[in-house]
């Protein structure tokens, strides 16, 4: 699935990883507290499609569709978009087209999320990001991990917290629904080289950025999947 704003830059997520990367011509990196002891919600945890496609879709009601599947109305947008602006609008047509779209429980699954593809592209876990990412941004977080790897440099990362989380734009489509999500983080990183020695990090780096998550409404995957990064202006 191909990102229909600004082409990605795997950039922007090493920087976030380390500020050091700042003077290596990075633009920018990738801020509710997150639990990790919870596990990811279902609709961006990585597992294989169910055969039958009744695995509920992402940020969708109970499939009993009981009073939880009328949740989608525009006074749920409340603490997910800004209230009468653009982003609720776009809200209205996704849930319009996808009668079980959950906002909270989707903005709930991409903070899970953003914790997820950090901690996992600090790790170098191939296996955990893909189901998670497009192609197009899997193979740069890729070729930044295997840059690192020939080096012999490991990478340490952890979300201190998510302070903001907010809809910054969403649209329905046709054969793409895309939701632009506002972060604003403080990530720890630390950064040693092939010796074990610390090249850098030890400290906070606070970060905003703008994430697209982005799902075909025709496909029996009900995973929404990071399809573009950029700094938030």
């Amino acid at each position: 699935m191909a990102p229909t704003g600004e082409p990605f830059d795997p950039s922007l997520v090493v920087f976030a990883a380390l500020a050091v990367f700042v003077i290596w011509k990075l633009r920018s990196v990738l801020g509710v507290r997150v639990d990790r002891d919870a596990p990811p919600p279902a609709q961006f945890q990585p597992r294989r499609p169910s055969p039958a496609g009744a695995t509920p879709l992402p940020g969708a009601a109970p499939l009993d569709d009981g009073p939880a599947a009328r949740r989608n109305v525009p006074a749920s947008w409340e603490g997910v978009a800004e209230k009468g602006g653009a982003a609720a609008s776009g809200l209205d047509a996704i849930a319009a087209a996808d009668p079980r779209f959950d906002g909270q429980a989707f903005l709930e699954g991409a903070r899970r999320a953003y914790d997820m593809i950090v901690s996992a592209f600090a790790r170098g876990d191939r296996d955990q990001l893909r189901p998670l990412l497009s192609k197009e941004v899997f193979d740069g977080f890729a070729d930044e991990i295997a840059r690192r790897e020939e080096k012999g440099e490991t990478l340490e990362t952890a979300v201190i917290a998510i302070d903001s989380a907010l809809v910054e734009s969403a649209r329905a489509a046709p054969r793409l629904n895309e939701i632009t999500v506002r972060f604003a983080t403080r990530l720890m990183n630390l950064r040693r080289n092939k010796e074990g020695e610390t090249i850098e990090g030890g400290h906070t780096v606070p970060v905003v950025e703008l994430w697209t998550f982005a799902r075909d409404p025709r496909a029996s995957d009900p995973n929404w999947k990071l399809v573009a990064t950029r700094p938030a202006e």
